[in-house]
């Protein structure tokens, strides 16, 4: 398992609270620089240390890593108890992503997540706040994780075309970032960064306006 985090003292321990020692026997913490105290917090994962950006992180993780099916997965997402039985029969040609959920009671949150739902399945565009389970293999084949600092999740899912596989099972995702931004000018935001990334628009450029 590979968890990419920058000052994420108060969501990790949660992340990793939530899983299951005999399910996962390697955990990888990917600290980007943190000043917070996210390394103090990783417990018994295993930290390494790499420039900040997801998709460089994740790429140092993913090389750390010796298993042969790795768990990509952000530092403030939780996975829902039963996350593991969700996991059985999975085809190594094929690439998993949880249900999106967000951590707040507010309707406007179960509307992102019906949009979130959609997006997936419509477009194949699941987001790395839903988790991403892969093969080494088939991650080596499409070129592996992209060296982005933002979008490496997009990116991937379109590596992944096809290949993408919902899983039954939740990812509950911190809302901080919705709470603060707005639950409508957050998400106008990310479809304007993401319509950017689409029309070539640099991911360094795009990481100012993502906030």
């Amino acid at each position: 398992m590979v968890i990419p985090a920058l000052n994420a003292a108060s969501t990790l321990p949660g992340c990793l609270d939530a899983l299951r020692a005999d399910v996962i026997r390697e955990v990888i913490v990917v600290d980007g620089g943190s000043v917070d105290g996210t390394v103090a917090c990783a417990g018994r994962a295993r930290v390494i240390h790499a420039p900040a950006g997801r998709g460089g992180q994740l790429r140092a993780g993913v090389a750390a890593a010796s298993a042969e099916f790795l768990l990509l997965l952000h530092a403030d997402t939780v996975l829902a108890p039963d996350w593991p039985a969700a996991l059985a029969g999975m085809n190594p040609e094929k690439a998993g992503y949880f249900r999106f959920r967000l951590n707040s009671r507010r309707r406007a949150a179960r509307v992102m997540e019906w949009v979130v739902a959609r997006r997936s399945r419509w477009f194949g565009l699941p987001y790395g706040d839903q988790g991403l389970l892969i093969s080494r293999a088939l991650l080596e084949r499409v070129g592996g994780v992209p060296d982005l600092p933002l979008m490496e999740d997009v990116a991937l899912a379109r590596r992944l075309r096809g290949r993408l596989k919902p899983l039954a099972a939740d990812a509950v995702t911190s809302a901080a970032r919705y709470e603060r931004d707005g639950f409508l000018r957050r998400p106008l935001r990310n479809l304007a960064c993401l319509t950017l990334f689409f029309c070539g628009v640099p991911p360094a450029f795009i990481k100012r306006l993502y906030g």
